[in-house]
């Protein structure tokens, strides 16, 4: 796991300072919108939350490797199974998570981040705030998820 957190295969090293941020940084309306500073605080978070992510997982992989499950009873086996298949399936979530960052990751390069794939309009910073993943606007979002339900039901 360490060696996915320490390789540069999308160019988005975390070394890669893009401006320097003061400690309480946050975006705001008032600057212009993706600039190098918020350009900086986004790419730092989605660094964080990598880091977070690979830290957790690393440290499900020595329970798994360290703990074998060798439960004398049925019941506390079934149970140890149960808890251990929501943990593996909560780190798959995790692992297709982490390949949504690099992408934004790679999108903050590309000098894509913060707009909208489907519209091409500025995607709010509180939307930003709370999911740096976003690909698209509020908006565009809701239209899709529509269309999707559409296509399901029919």
């Amino acid at each position: 796991m360490a060696s996915l957190l320490n390789s540069d295969n999308d160019g988005t090293s975390p070394s890669k300072s893009i401006a320097d941020l003061p400690p309480d940084y946050r975006p705001s309306a008032e600057e212009d919108f993706m600039n190098p500073r918020q350009l900086e605080y986004f790419r730092q978070r989605l660094w964080d939350w990598k880091k977070q992510i690979l830290s957790e997982a690393e440290g499900t992989l020595a329970v798994l490797q360290n703990e074998p499950l060798r439960e004398p009873d049925l019941n506390d086996r079934a149970s140890s199974e149960t808890d251990w298949s929501i943990e593996l399936r909560t780190r798959d979530r995790q692992r297709k998570l982490i390949s949504k960052i690099d992408a934004a990751l790679r999108r903050i390069e590309d000098g894509e981040y913060g707009y909208c794939e489907v519209t091409g309009e500025p995607i709010s910073l509180g939307r930003l705030e709370a999911r740096p993943i976003a690909t698209m606007t509020v908006e565009a979002q809701e239209r899709h998820e529509r269309q999707e339900k559409i296509s399901r039901d029919d």
